[in-house]
């Protein structure tokens, strides 16, 4: 058995597909069948962006959208992906929308819920220690090393280069909506307009696909967000203010350095 601390092996692949960067970071010892779970991986994230992109007119979402397909004839992942977002819709008030402005596009569900897929891939060849990386979005499996949790720092929405707080533990999923980098591109569907409230929102659980999607459901809460991811279980959130306040639901410090998970 390696020592506590000890430096672990790794394996690192990047992949760019769906308009970013997914990165995975192996540190279980190497095997032909984890290696070819990093291939399949590496597949369905390239299948997952035929199927869903919304900038691809030939895409199953696109086409469906358009009316030149019904939804009887999509893959099963399309069915599994909306039936995901009206479950979050449905839990959210309708804050979490795959349809913003009329229009299909279930991206704020599909990035997460690939990237867990993909996760789920590799643990179940072995690849039991590992961390894929969605754009910023993370799904962790098991430690970082022996004895040591998954770090996972979150960007300062005000102060570029600089982080907010680090997330720490094991099996852990931390998303996070904001402004800082597209703008204000997450709706209000109450409104039809941006939400402006907050600057910057992480969701931390244990599952990617929910995480993912409740950040942009809460996001477009604003400071509402905060007492109603309080009553959700095994689910904390961090969020900052354009003023620069910041506030954290009761349960993050479990999650928080000073408290290994």
């Amino acid at each position: 058995m390696p020592e506590e601390g000890a430096r672990p092996p790794r394996e690192v692949r990047v992949v760019r597909v769906m308009g970013t960067v997914f990165s995975f970071d192996v540190r279980t010892p190497m095997t032909p069948q984890i290696r070819r779970a990093l291939d399949e991986a590496e597949d369905w994230l390239r299948r997952v962006d035929a199927v869903f992109s919304t900038y691809r007119p030939e895409s199953e979402i696109s086409r469906l959208a358009a009316g030149t397909l019904t939804l009887d004839r999509c893959a099963p992942e399309v069915h599994e992906v909306l039936a995901l977002c009206a479950e979050i819709a449905e839990e959210s008030d309708g804050r979490f929308t795959w349809t913003p402005g009329g229009r299909l596009d279930p991206s704020g569900m599909v990035k997460g819920w690939a990237a867990e897929a993909a996760s789920d891939l590799l643990f179940a060849a072995g690849a039991s220690d590992h961390c894929v990386n969605a754009g910023g979005d993370v799904q962790a499996r098991g430690s970082a090393a022996p004895g040591r949790p998954w770090r996972i720092g979150l960007a300062h929405p005000h102060h570029p280069g600089d982080l907010t707080a680090v997330v720490t533990g094991t099996d852990v999923a931390v998303a996070t909506s904001g402004t800082a980098e597209r703008g204000g591109h997450i709706i209000d569907p109450r409104t039809g307009r941006p939400a402006t409230d907050l600057v910057s929102l992480t969701v931390v659980g244990r599952h990617l696909t929910r995480v993912d999607a409740l950040a942009t459901a809460a996001f477009a809460m604003g400071e509402d967000a905060r007492d109603w991811i309080t009553d959700l279980p095994d689910i904390e959130a961090f969020a900052v203010t354009p003023e620069g306040r910041a506030w954290q639901t009761p349960g993050l410090p479990l999650w928080l350095p000073t408290h290994p998970a």
